[in-house]
């Protein structure tokens, strides 16, 4: 399992994924313009999810044999798990733990940019073999 992780596939995921959570994260904070914290999480997530699709049916995993549709079906399955890892994360961190801490700069961003990173290994396990098998 630890080979997966040390794979040049990976470390091209984690760069478009990379890419994908800066459109997810910069996205939330323009959402959170006009919406509340908790749905622009969940906006930016969407926003960032048809990124990380497109670049890695481009850059990482090619050699799928799936077709679109069913690599569509599995990623959205995958990243409902993701979206929700992402959530709890970030709404714990920003509404409990950081408060708690004392912590009052950069709550959100903190607990945003955290959530985003906590499902990286879950979700290329979930792509690799689901996804774009």
């Amino acid at each position: 399992m630890i080979q997966q992780f040390l794979s040049k596939q990976f470390m091209v995921f984690l760069i478009t994924g990379g890419t994908a959570a800066a459109v997810n994260f910069c996205s939330r904070i323009i959402y959170n313009l006009w919406l509340s914290f908790s749905l622009s999480v969940i906006i930016a997530y969407i926003t960032g999810m048809i990124t990380a699709f497109v670049l890695a049916k481009l850059f990482v995993f090619k050699e799928s044999q799936q077709s679109v549709h069913r690599s569509i079906l599995f990623f959205t399955l995958v990243n409902l798990v993701a979206v929700l890892q992402t959530w709890l994360i970030s709404m714990g961190l920003a509404y409990y733990l950081l408060p708690s801490l004392g912590m009052t700069s950069f709550v959100k961003e903190i607990s945003h940019a955290t959530g985003v990173i906590v499902p990286v290994f879950t979700s290329y396990l979930g792509h690799k073999h689901w996804s774009f098998k």
